[in-house]
């Protein structure tokens, strides 16, 4: 490494995301301007570790070449970082703003000290080459005459586009939504992934000669078996949109939403209108509960509070992570431990504290009489998930956002075609070759495995273009 006494001389810093009061006012990106001295003297803390885990299975799922990107920012060799980068990463620009980073879980570093800032520095690679004029279409000499479609363009269907296309087939991507992402379009909000972003990386696939097909419902308004029938392959990369609900007393009606109508609706108003047509459920005013926790529930948290709601209160049904590790979850696995995401920071910054409340199991919706939401009964629970009795609270709200996580994907294709399903209800696939049960159909990522990052439907993505690639050439160059 450049500096091989970084990690003693220097302390972990990241960069800061905007001022809560400040970014509440409106949509835009919550991070702040990179500063390229500071990036380079951060890089310089990553050690010449002799096995660097941020690479691991327990790492980066895509495997990128952490160590030597980070030297070369280090050594001011920004080009060439961003070089390593896309060997290994269609779209550092998604991850580098909404993955979580197992990376830095997995830093030898964090051992004894805080990890590498790998996140912003893989952030501020590809932003840097966007801003230089580095990143640019690179359409495949040669064609091999195959074609191949591919259902979803979330991030696993865009990163096997990529690879596929690099290949030379012929690539048609079918959404089924009003624009091309899937869920990095309407799924994750303006102000953790501007969308000016999404769609500066799909030109440059347009470009590259990947065609987009918008409002094309597979299944529905699009014969699925016409698909099959006429390409080379099919490959499924739908996602698991089929979210989990909460059955309990008073469930319908008005006031109750799961979090993927929430965010969808509230980007779509946005980008068409910059909110004026109404077309969202507005939070403004209101008493706002979001029931679980993870990435998800924050966005609902992020989005609530910028519509200006009156109050707002995070439900989690499990306690409280510790501080620290336990001795049950040791590096270099993913550390589950409290932490503050934005959302959290916002509500503490407006209302004065953190609105996420532990060990609490929803009981029973209340209503009125006209079927108007009142609220919400809650009891505490125990460790082992049991309810405490006495604990009973009522909750009031106008809105209640369900975020639980998401069970499999919609069977609707699925219908037309008969898949095996697995007993989860995911389309069956090897890891291996990512083949169905259906001759020339492929699956991948959440439709295959269940809800996961978008770092591994990425990873997903590229394994399953090799692999379709493979199995119409007779081998691969792909990574």
């Amino acid at each position: 490494m450049g500096k091989p006494t970084g990690f003693k001389e220097i302390a972990r810093e990241v960069e800061p995301y905007r001022d809560e009061r400040e970014r509440l006012i409106d949509f835009k990106e919550i991070y702040t301007a990179h500063e390229n001295d500071h990036l380079k003297s951060q890089g310089s803390r990553c050690m010449d570790c002799g096995v660097p885990f941020c690479q691991s299975d327990n790492g980066c799922p895509i495997n990128n070449m952490i160590p030597e990107w980070n030297d070369l920012v280090y050594q001011d060799q920004w080009k060439d970082a961003l070089d390593r980068l896309h060997k290994t990463n269609n779209f550092p620009e998604f991850t580098g703003r909404v993955c979580p980073a197992p990376c830095e879980g997995a830093c030898v570093l964090g051992i004894t000290d805080p990890p590498v800032t790998i996140k912003n520095i893989e952030n501020s690679i590809i932003d840097r080459g966007f801003a230089e004029g580095w990143v640019k279409a690179e359409p495949p000499r040669e064609r091999t005459g195959k074609c191949i479609a591919i259902v979803g363009s979330g991030p696993s269907g865009l990163a096997a586009a990529a690879q596929l296309n690099r290949a030379g087939h012929e690539v048609n991507v079918y959404e089924r939504a009003d624009r091309i992402g899937g869920l990095l379009m309407y799924g994750i909000p303006n102000m953790k992934l501007d969308k000016n972003v999404v769609d500066r990386r799909v030109n440059l696939m347009r470009e590259e000669g990947v065609k987009f097909h918008i409002n094309s419902d597979v299944g529905r308004n699009i014969d699925v078996q016409k698909l099959i029938d006429d390409n080379d392959a099919l490959l499924l990369a739908l996602g698991a949109t089929e979210a989990r609900d909460l059955q309990i007393a008073n469930r319908k009606g008005p006031g109750v939403y799961k979090a993927m109508e929430f965010l969808t609706l509230n980007t779509k108003s946005l980008l068409d209108s910059n909110h004026e047509d109404g077309n969202y459920i507005s939070a403004k005013d209101k008493d706002v509960i979001v029931i679980g926790g993870g990435d998800t529930g924050t966005d609902c948290i992020g989005t609530a509070m910028r519509h200006g709601c009156k109050s707002l209160v995070n439900f989690e049904l499990l306690p409280k992570p510790p501080a620290t590790r336990s001795t049950e979850n040791p590096w270099p696995l993913y550390p589950r431990i409290h932490r503050v995401d934005y959302g959290h920071a916002e509500v503490a910054a407006k209302f004065g504290n953190d609105p996420r409340v532990y060990s609490i199991m929803s009981q029973e919706f209340v209503r009125d009489k006209e079927e108007k939401l009142l609220g919400i009964k809650t009891i505490n629970v125990d460790q082992n998930l049991k309810a405490i009795p006495g604990t009973e609270k009522m909750w009031h709200a106008d809105l209640v956002f369900l975020s639980m996580g998401f069970l499999r994907p919609e069977h609707y294709i699925n219908e037309k075609l008969g898949l095996d399903l697995d007993d989860r209800g995911n389309f069956c696939a090897d890891k291996i070759n990512y083949r169905t049960s259906l001759k020339k159909v492929y699956a991948t990522a959440d439709c295959r495995r269940g809800q996961d990052l978008v770092v591994r439907a990425i990873n997903e993505g590229r394994e399953a273009a090799r692999e379709i690639d493979r199995d119409l050439m007779g081998s691969s160059q792909l990574a």
